[in-house]
């Protein structure tokens, strides 16, 4: 041993005995002796590792233990270790209080692991690997297990494990999910504290879009085009479930989605890689904050990796067959920008790809994920896809079903089990390198390290900042206004919206929907607080109009074929000056394991419509859903159109606030409308064909159907204000933009209507020839632009090379178009610009113009 790790255990001893050198010590001339005597300190080395007998010594609370403190530590200087043992053994019967000794685990943990004296570059590196050192492969296999809790779920409940707290004590698990309140966490915790090496749980759950607060869906976030909000939101999440005691989500969901059938598509960013990109960096920064190790933030998981989104049939965890190119074109754009944010952890995804499971996908996790990108964090499974290896007929048995997926680069097995029972035996028989786990584990070791659980395990459990943070007001009018950013106005035919409040007299509400309060948080939402108070749409209503008179129908149900309520519909319509109809799904329709075949409106609800617009009497239809869905009568018929998704919490009053002119509606669609199931997948960055169809009356021998427009019902980037704008002076020039050369694109905007409104301009390249092809428009940029009633804005949008390149067969990203034009306008079917046309882009230097 070298002197200066002599002297060290010293000091070690010092630290832990709790002696000062300071004022009036009885300890002090016993230490100073210490110091002198070197080579006794060796003598410490094998009952250093006793946690209670440290206890001791940092309390010793009455005068007998001082005394035999005193005449233990004699003990230990004149190195007689049998007398010492004995009196240890005294000191550790004498008691200490419960609160003291989870300090001390905390304390052992933190002076055995972090112990860091090399003064490198990665210090939680070495931190790791000292840890790795002292762990059974038992242990190590422990870190990459993952159990559900006992209070929640949210998938098939396992029921195999008898006690999950003693697994936790004996080292057997790394994580837990669906824990919720600091008082469940710290049960768990206090478990893992038990174990030998003291290692902290990590505490996951799926907050999606909100935990107390519960925001828009995902989806309707990502319609306001407004990435600040989109922070917002998620940092007011995080904040909450940290103050709860968690420090991990498993979200966001950023799988790029074309077809509304798939019921994850509430879940996601919609169907654009640009615009998917810019949300799913937006969460990651909104859910990590300044950083892990923050009190307030929770690590992200970026997932379904990957092209989850691209199911076939749109029916859930079904496989995905596409091209490398579409691969990276498409559906990996969203995953590399949350990589690029920081994010913490992946999720495997479902399906297989191109006929192997993204779960055992080495391709996917290795050579792209940890090896191009050097993604430093760890890869969680999802909900037993491990173990669904073997169904599908990957692997014969859950022991080849671990082999695979560790191999492949999933470093955490949530809820298959197949890690923890059978990885052991793999490494026994020589069926897989024990490296694998020494990485896998060291990933998730190192996440733990960054959170601060090694400091102090129980800093994300306290109840008094759960308290605190849970019930403050400022979220719940973070909530409403970011509902109000999320609801798209479809149609308003002859100005009918805005509602004046003063001048409407009488206003039936209608639908299955008006008084809905729970069903308004949507699908992925958490039922935290069970005395929440929810403002349904009626309820905001009567709180914006309360001089107004309200009548009141149901007329139907959501999803069956009763009319008994049609009548009194009618009625209510006849007497009223307006009709607002609350129409949509039930909130179980939309979600994980919730694809529909057919997304018109369910049960009788479109023929409800038909009756009450039959009266005459101006309708104001709200949908309100977690998909696009198709309603070609009412969007023909209905002079007023607002789709308010899922909205959360403040729902009610969000919807309210648009209807009668608090709020001025601005969001835009993120994924195209069908007309049609026949029409789907549909969105518009498709590619031209050999025979492009470009009108309906132009469709022979074209692409398209016979018997269906080619037009969507509503396209990528719709959505109307209460004003109008206008668009001009288009320019455009090369630049340097944040250090890279790049294209910059200029225009006037102006609000040439009565009212302050917020314009999403939006900027696509129209790419004519290029080799390989590439779709004949793409979102390369988006500016969202709030303008006073009459003012206008020169507004500037930066796209830098690097985005507009796309890959060549050889997957290399080094392709620009050889002609192409640059579009501004309001939707991807609203070009209000356009550039001449370009050929071979940047063949002049930065700074130049055209």
């Amino acid at each position: 041993m070298s002197e200066r790790n002599k002297y060290s255990r010293v000091i070690l001893f010092q630290s832990y005995a709790g002696i000062e050198l300071q004022g009036d010590c009885p300890y002090k001339s016993c230490y100073a002796k210490a110091v002198s005597y070197g080579n006794a300190a060796n003598r410490l080395d094998h009952i250093s590792r006793s946690r209670s007998f440290y206890d001791c010594l940092r309390n010793p609370s009455s005068f007998m233990t001082i005394i035999t403190f005193m005449a233990l530590w004699t003990a230990l200087l004149s190195c007689n270790i049998c007398a010492a043992n004995g009196l240890a053994k005294g000191l550790i019967k004498q008691s200490v209080s419960q609160q003291v000794r989870a300090t001390n685990d905390h304390q052992t943990v933190q002076n055995n692991f972090m112990t860091d004296t090399t003064g490198g570059k990665d210090a939680t590196g070495r931190k790791v690997q000292a840890l790795l050192s002292k762990m059974t492969l038992e242990e190590k296999i422990g870190q990459l297990n993952q159990y559900n809790g006992d209070w929640a779920a949210t998938g098939p409940v396992t029921r195999t494990v008898q006690d999950k707290l003693q697994q936790i004590r004996e080292g057997k698990v790394g994580a837990v999910l669906n824990i919720t309140g600091t008082a469940h966490v710290r049960q768990f915790q206090q478990a893992a504290m038990k174990s030998r090496l003291k290692i902290p749980l990590l505490f996951g759950m799926d907050v999606i879009h909100g935990y107390r607060i519960t925001f828009p869906i995902p989806l309707a976030e990502a319609a306001s085009w407004d990435t600040t909000a989109i922070k917002k939101s998620a940092r007011i999440a995080a904040t909450e479930a940290a103050a709860a005691g968690l420090n991990w989500t498993f979200a966001p969901m950023v799988d790029i989605a074309r077809d509304p059938r798939w019921g994850r598509v509430m879940e996601g960013a919609g169907e654009d890689p640009f615009l998917g990109a810019c949300v799913a960096q937006a969460r990651v920064r909104g859910l990590q904050g300044k950083g892990l190790g923050s009190l307030d933030a929770v690590m992200a998981c970026a997932k379904h990796f990957a092209a989850y989104g691209a199911a076939i049939g749109g029916r859930d965890y079904n496989s995905a067959d596409m091209s490398l190119r579409t691969l990276w074109e498409v559906y990996l754009p969203p995953f590399l920008a949350a990589e690029k944010a920081g994010v913490a952890t992946f999720m495997n995804a479902f399906n297989d790809l191109n006929g192997v499971p993204a779960t055992a996908n080495r391709y996917l996790l290795r050579d792209v994920l940890k090896g191009q990108w050097g993604f430093k964090g760890f890869v969680v499974s999802d909900w037993g896809s491990i173990g669904e290896l073997v169904q599908h007929g990957y692997v014969m048995n859950d022991q080849q079903a671990a082999a695979a997926a560790l191999e492949a680069g999933c470093d955490m097995d949530m809820e298959s089990h197949s890690y923890i029972r059978y990885l052991k035996q793999l490494v026994q028989e020589k069926k897989i390198d024990p490296a694998l786990i020494d990485e896998a584990a060291g990933r998730i070791l190192r996440k733990k390290f960054e959170l601060g659980l090694f400091e102090d395990p129980y800093r994300f459990i306290d109840s008094t900042r759960e308290r605190l943070t849970l019930n403050k007001p400022e979220n719940n009018a973070a909530a409403r206004d970011m509902a109000r950013k999320s609801m798209v106005l479809l149609k308003n035919k002859d100005h009918l919206l805005p509602l004046s409040a003063a001048t409407t007299q009488c206003i039936a509400l209608i639908g299955p929907l008006v008084k809905a309060k729970k069903a308004l948080k949507g699908f992925w939402s958490l039922n935290i607080d069970p005395n929440e108070q929810i403002p349904s749409l009626w309820d905001g209503i009567n709180a914006e109009a309360p001089k107004a008179r309200l009548r009141y129908a149901k007329g139907c149900n959501i999803n069956d074929s009763l009319r008994l309520g049609f009548q009194e519909a009618i009625e209510a319509a006849q007497k009223a000056d307006i009709v607002i109809m609350a129409m949509g799904e039930a909130p179980d329709m939309t979600g994980e394991a919730k694809s529909r075949s057919n997304i018109h409106l369910p049960g009788v609800q479109a023929d409800l419509i038909k009756a009450v617009v039959a009266t005459g009497k101006p309708v104001v239809l709200v949908l309100m859903a977690g998909r696009p869905l198709i309603f070609n009568w009412a969007k023909d018929k209905v002079p007023s159109i607002l789709y308010a998704w899922w909205s959360g919490s403040q729902g009610g009053l969000a919807m309210a606030d648009v209807l009668f002119g608090k709020y001025n509606p601005s969001a835009k669609l993120p994924i195209t409308f069908p007309r049609s199931e026949g029409q789907i997948p549909i969105y518009y960055a498709h590619y031209n064909t050999g025979r492009p169809a470009t009108s309906d009356s132009d469709k022979l021998y074209k692409t398209g159907y016979i018997d269906l427009s080619i037009f969507p019902a509503f396209a990528f980037g719709h959505g109307l204000s209460y004003t109008t704008f206008s668009y001009s002076h288009f320019s455009w020039h090369y630049c340097t933009y944040q250090n890279q050369p790049a294209v910059a694109v200029s225009f006037a905007l102006k609000n040439t209507g009565k009212i302050a409104g917020a314009e999403v301009a939006q900027l696509y390249i129209h790419n004519i020839i290029s080799r390989p092809l590439r779709p004949v428009k793409a979102l390369k940029g988006f500016k969202k632009v709030m303008l006073a009633a009459g003012a206008s804005k020169n507004v500037t949008i930066y796209i830098a090379r690097q985005s507009l390149l796309s890959y060549n067969e050889k997957l290399e990203k080094n392709v620009l178009p050889q002609r192409c034009q640059f579009l501004i306008g309001s939707a991807s079917d609203d070009i209000r610009l356009k550039s001449a046309i370009i050929d071979h882009l940047f063949e002049k230097p930065p700074g130049g113009t055209r």
